[in-house]
């Protein structure tokens, strides 16, 4: 890591470089953005936002699992949790006993509901409420490899099956007609969304993960005009949001991942006038 210190040493010859807190969170940040901005867009295709968000309020329930069971690394028991949670809602959806929407809802109340009653009735929430907001200054050399990975790994599924993910997403059932194991396909994704969640949420916080997750996709959306280009845009949205949000936390003092999601929010805004605009233009010819 200290040939990457130097460079960004080298490049960013300011203040807020000069710790290396602030060294890590930014190498977070340059591989986190492109990760949430990419699987975003499919999130936002496939109208999956509360989905994502429900995972994220499960991530309590995986806490309060890890402290009940003595197991010390927490990402353990939420991602066991996530993964159990987000195959359930998946399998309750696939029946069609209700909307989606509302099974979400169910899912995610209960998740968040779960977690807060096991935290308090051990007496320890206080002690556990920092995931809730989250902090990216905490991250650690050792977690940014992790981070590595689970990206690579995720531009890899991307490469493989993007043309079947982008079929599904439009029409299942001419997906399913074209020899396209649907449910598997959603299957892997939800898994994707859950090992995603689960690993960044304590540096992203519960709270906001979600909307880190698709207010960059659905700025793009707004502006992309091609598949191409709406998931070069969320990427690039993305990254913006996150280094400029990053910087502004360290000089105004605020929690880094809310500043980076009002950030992202105020591109939104941008993006949704510009594609107004735009369409008044066109309609006005």
């Amino acid at each position: 890591m200290s040939a990457v210190y130097s460079l960004i040493d080298t490049l960013l010859p300011f203040e807020w470089t000069e710790f290396g807190y602030m060294k890590n969170a930014l190498i977070a940040v340059l591989i986190i953005t492109p990760l949430f901005g990419l699987v975003g867009t499919m999130i936002v295709n496939n109208k999956m936002s509360f989905f994502s968000d429900a995972l994220g309020h499960s991530a309590l329930t995986g806490i309060a699992i890890g402290v009940l069971m003595g197991i010390d690394n927490y990402v353990i028991s939420m991602m066991g949790f996530a993964l159990l949670f987000a195959l359930c809602i998946s399998a309750v959806m696939d029946s069609g006993a209700s909307s989606a929407d509302t099974i979400i809802g169910v899912f995610s109340s209960t998740g968040l509901a779960l977690g807060v009653v096991l935290l308090s009735a051990s007496g320890g929430f206080a002690k556990y409420s920092g995931y809730l907001i989250g902090d990216i200054l905490t991250v650690q050399p050792e977690e940014i490899g992790l981070l590595l990975i689970i990206l690579a790994a995720v531009v890899i599924i991307w490469v493989l099956f993007f043309n079947r993910y982008l079929l599904t997403s439009i029409n299942a059932d001419l997906a399913a007609s074209k020899g396209i194991r649907v449910r598997l396909m959603e299957k892997i994704f939800v898994v994707i969304v859950a090992v995603i969640v689960t690993v960044t949420i304590k540096w992203v916080g519960i709270l906001i993960i979600n909307s880190l997750l698709v207010l960059p996709a659905a700025a793009a959306r707004n502006l992309a005009k091609s598949m191409r280009s709406y998931h070069i845009t969320a990427i690039l949205i993305s990254l913006f949001s996150g280094v400029s949000g990053l910087i502004f936390s360290y000089y105004w003092g605020t929690a880094a991942g809310g500043t980076i999601v009002l950030v992202a929010a105020v591109l939104f805004f941008l993006s949704f006038f510009v594609n107004r605009f735009q369409g008044m233009q066109n309609h006005s010819l």
